[in-house]
């Protein structure tokens, strides 16, 4: 995983968040499993690796909005780090996402615990939510800071969120950076603000089609509607 950081590290020098984004979305290829075959021989393909990039690529995107995404963060940082050390622990055995999520539901356990089904998830719901912010923020909807991303929220990690972790994050939004400030953030040197919306738009393109594949894997396994406990 030294080299993917190395490479990730490269990438950030040469563009923005959003660019390495992009570049990352562009190189992947997600094949999805039948829809009665998740005991199957057709198990279907996420690069694992791939997969951890682009959740760490956002989870600077949300280190960008400050103090409000804390309780976010930490939840997305646990999750990728217990892909990574399942990950780095056999990288030829467990390049494959979907193959992981397979082993532990023949096991009888990827609901049980702190599992990488249960990761996979949480992450991918993660992504949900920077897709919805960048849709947000792309358009010109009029919206100020907070009331994108507590829309955002309300639509994607909020349903399946406890009581705790929703009040959290009421709290949190009042320490919200305004719009300006975090496109400002996001943008390359001397990059103009035409420029990153048609980057963001480009990204929307490409992150909501692989988020509807993963969605598809999801509810072959059976993990669609997992809720916080």
């Amino acid at each position: 995983m030294e080299r993917e950081k190395k490479r990730r590290r490269e990438m950030e020098q040469r563009s923005s968040e959003i660019g390495c984004a992009i570049e990352e979305l562009s190189m992947m290829v997600v094949v999805k499993p039948r829809d009665d075959d998740s005991d199957g021989d057709e198990v279907g393909f996420v690069s694992t690796k791939s997969f951890l990039s682009l959740c760490y690529l956002v989870l600077q995107v949300l280190d960008k909005i400050g103090p409000t995404m804390a309780v976010l963060r930490q939840d997305i940082h646990h999750n990728i780090k217990r892909l990574e050390v399942m990950y780095e622990s056999n990288p030829s055995m467990n390049s494959n996402m979907v193959e992981i999520l397979k082993t532990e539901k023949s096991l009888g356990n990827a609901k049980k615990g702190p599992t990488c089904s249960k990761a996979f998830v949480w992450l991918t719901r993660s992504l949900e939510f920077a897709l919805a912010l960048l849709q947000s923020l792309e358009g010109d909807g009029g919206k100020n800071m907070e009331e994108a991303v507590e829309e955002c929220y309300n639509n994607t990690l909020k349903p399946w969120h406890g009581w705790i972790s929703s009040a959290a994050f009421r709290v949190a939004l009042k320490l919200m950076p305004d719009s300006k400030t975090f496109m400002d953030l996001l943008k390359e040197k001397d990059e103009n603000y035409d420029a990153l919306k048609e980057k963001m738009h480009y990204l929307v393109s490409l992150l909501a089609p692989f988020l509807h594949d993963i969605h598809s894997i999801l509810r072959i396994y059976n993990l669609d509607k997992l809720k916080s406990t």
